[in-house]
């Protein structure tokens, strides 16, 4: 489907895109993801009859936009999370040429890396909805689009919504980058796994890990950790601590909350014996998913850690 040729047949004829090949139907969410009751329940809405005034993207593209929804796609959000971190990539995956504003006709379309080359995916803005509640990932700003429609293509290029409960991270960050990943078993680390996440870090990498157990049970231990779930690593520093120096690493739930409530989190004390200096630099004490823990706790409590750059 050409995007531009779509755009301009609907903009001459006066109407809004709707999308025969990835319809506003039950077949575009799967079969399997919600009791049969609720998927006849499913109503599709665009943004313009959610909002008065959406957009696709304000004040920029932020990790923080992410609120997960009701579908199982943590390792995607994750690794879109991470995306959103490195301006190189995400132009890419986000073209710029479309919006609510300008030449709006319900029509957006999105990139994403497939078996060796750039692929682009055209979809309608009509969003699925139950119960009046948003089934795909809803905005943390109401009236701010781009992750809804971006991850209804991404849906769209597996096949279905369904098909985006449950996967592996590495792939996500494989598709929006076309880059090289690796990943590293946190049971039986490298030993200098300190200096390769604060080179990857450094060298712009993407980069997420992952907790062990059922993705699909979402089982939250006592100290905030989600089991069988995917994370994003958003930092790794190395800071004066005490008398000495301390690597920490900082880590967003794509959930949009929920967070770690162990040494380094947000309220713990490790924070009152940093310098002021750096405690404004890398403290955020919100409500918003991202922490910092130690390596040592890191290492404890997942069990993988990807890594993804365009080259080696």
């Amino acid at each position: 489907q050409d995007f531009k040729d779509l755009r301009a047949s609907c903009l001459s004829q006066g109407l809004l895109f709707e999308d025969g090949t990835f319809p506003a139907h039950i077949s575009s969410i799967g079969p399997a993801l919600l009791p049969e009751e609720k998927l006849w329940q499913i109503q599709w809405k665009r943004p313009t009859e959610l909002q008065r005034n959406p957009y696709l993207i304000m004040d920029g593209v932020s990790r923080f936009d992410i609120m997960q929804g009701e579908i199982g796609d943590c390792w995607m959000l994750a690794a879109l999370g991470s995306l959103t971190l490195r301006k190189q990539f995400l132009e890419n995956v986000l073209p710029k040429d479309q919006g609510f504003q300008d030449d709006y006709a319900g029509i957006f379309h999105f990139r994403f890396w497939q078996c060796g080359e750039w692929v682009d995916v055209v979809i309608d803005d009509r969003l699925p909805l139950l119960n009046g509640r948003y089934l795909s990932v809803h905005p943390r700003t109401s009236n701010e689009f781009w992750p809804s429609l971006l991850e209804k293509a991404y849906a769209k290029l597996w096949g279905s919504y369904q098909n985006l409960n449950g996967g592996y991270i590495s792939d996500a960050l494989v598709d929006f980058t076309g880059g090289v990943q690796v990943q590293f078993s946190l049971k039986n680390p490298p030993p200098d796994l300190e200096e390769i996440l604060k080179a990857a870090d450094k060298s712009r990498c993407l980069m997420g890990c992952s907790t062990s157990g059922q993705s699909r049970r979402n089982i939250e231990l006592r100290n905030g950790i989600v089991q069988g779930h995917a994370y994003t690593v958003t930092g790794a520093v190395k800071i004066p601590y005490k008398n000495g120096w301390k690597h920490i690493i900082r880590i967003w739930n794509p959930w949009g909350h929920g967070e770690w409530k162990g040494p380094w989190s947000d309220d713990s004390p490790e924070w009152d014996h940093v310098e002021p200096k750096y405690r404004e630099a890398f403290l955020r004490n919100k409500d918003d998913g991202e922490f910092w823990m130690s390596c040592e706790n890191f290492q404890e409590q997942f069990s993988w850690l990807y890594i993804c750059n365009n080259s080696p």
